[in-house]
């Protein structure tokens, strides 16, 4: 089995900051200074017994925050570094017991927070940083991981602040955020962390790492990498799913299909409807079996006194379960057209090199023709144009407008030039 930093696609200057970290926690632990050094800064060993002090960049600290575009393996770091902190080696070898379970989700020191809605809440945080604080069952460290940092509330921020001001002995805070703006991350969690800076991985190792872990033909991987444009995860989808490769058919379609303010319209609601479709599908069954457990745990279909009363009294918690259900589809569903969105600024993305004669690869291989003629009908102007529309959209779901008029308003954008 590889190591547990084997899957962090061309990020090598981040794997070899995360060893060294890794190692000097570990020496820490050999040493017995953790307790003695609560808000740990920096450590690394001199030899097997005492720890010394080093330069900061390459030892433990008690926070970190990973950022880095969609793509660029900000979670795949932060459970990687988890594992190799587990690791009864300090190195993350992959074969551990703390490296497996890890790595699989189910260590008991390790909390991962990934979050279902639009955003992280103020109780959600409480409980984990309260759970956080107990000591680590397995004598090493308690991990906490949060993914998606960046939809945490401002008093779930608070809360979370106060967790790494007065960090427990053995607590790790990781947290993945797409970068250090103050719209990510707030200022002062940020200046009580060390920012490890993910960048987006190229194509080729993107390939590389379709063909060795997951058996893809060589030719497809390319496609795939270069079409998800460095997004190992969509990368993936595209090469293994069909059902994906013609949603991305469609997407690159509607450059084509914009040809009146009426087409533009039409364009807009089969890409709201298609985004609504794909999120559908991705979250009824969990939906689902979550209410079938939550309503035998209440008491449904019991027989016994008391059984009738229990489930009616229930009607809270399946509202409430209802509530975070729906969140959670709301989030699948600006995800979806998402990934939409990217497919299509990758599109003018190409008309627009292809106009500035640019001497780069297309994103999209299979519509490069229609982007060749695209740019000899626009020009680079015009290409901008239609690519800061894609963009503005993004920006503007990412801002709670409602994902329709956005995309509307892109699409009437697009037509225009």
């Amino acid at each position: 089995m590889p190591d547990v930093f084997a899957d962090l696609v061309g990020q090598d200057e981040a794997v070899t900051e995360l060893r060294r970290a890794a190692a000097a926690a570990a020496a820490v632990l050999r040493a017995g200074a953790v307790d003695r050094a609560p808000a740990l800064v920096a450590a690394g060993p001199a030899s097997a017994a005492e720890p010394a002090e080093v330069d900061p960049s390459t030892g433990m600290t008690h926070a970190w925050i990973f950022t880095g575009p969609p793509g660029s393996g900000r979670s795949v770091a932060a459970r990687a570094f988890a594992a190799a902190l587990q690791c009864v080696h300090g190195t993350g070898c992959g074969e551990c017991p703390g490296c497996r379970t890890t790595m699989g989700g189910t260590h008991a020191d390790v909390r991962l927070v990934v979050p279902e809605g639009l955003s992280i809440g103020v109780g959600e945080m409480r409980a984990l940083v309260l759970r956080a604080a107990s000591t680590p069952s397995g004598g090493r460290w308690q991990v906490v991981v949060i993914e998606d940092a960046d939809r945490l509330t401002e008093a779930a921020g608070n809360a979370l602040l106060k967790a790494i001001e007065e960090p427990p002995p053995r607590t790790v805070f990781l947290l993945c955020a797409p970068s250090t703006h103050p719209d990510d991350i707030s200022v002062t969690i940020r200046s009580r962390c060390r920012v490890v800076p993910l960048r987006q991985p190229p194509a080729t190792a993107v390939a590389e790492v379709l063909v060795r872990r997951d058996g893809i033909a060589p030719d497809v991987a390319q496609w795939a990498a270069a079409a998800a444009q460095g997004h190992v995860g969509r990368a993936r989808r595209l090469a293994r799913d069909p059902e994906a490769r013609k949603r991305r058919e469609a997407v690159l379609a509607v450059p084509r299909r914009l040809t009146g303010v009426g087409a533009a319209f039409d364009a807009a609601s089969a890409l709201i409807e298609a985004a609504e479709a794909e999120a559908e599908a991705s979250v009824t069954e969990s939906d689902t079996t979550e209410r079938a457990a939550l309503e035998t745990a209440l008491g449904a279909g019991g027989t016994g006194r008391g059984a009738s009363g229990a489930i009616r009294g229930a009607a809270g918690q399946l509202k409430e379960l209802e509530k975070r259900q729906k969140s959670r589809a709301t989030r699948a569903q600006r995800d979806a057209l998402d990934r939409a969105l990217v497919d299509l600024a990758g599109f003018y993305r190409d008309a627009l090199t292809m106009a500035l004669r640019a001497p780069v690869a297309p994103v999209h291989t299979d519509t490069a023709a229609l982007a060749g003629a695209g740019a000899q009908k626009w020009d680079a102007e015009g290409s901008l144009r239609r690519l800061e529309a894609v963009l503005a959209c993004r920006a503007a779901i990412e801002a709670n407008v409602k994902p329709r008029i956005a995309v509307e308003a892109m699409m009437l954008a697009l037509w225009k030039g």
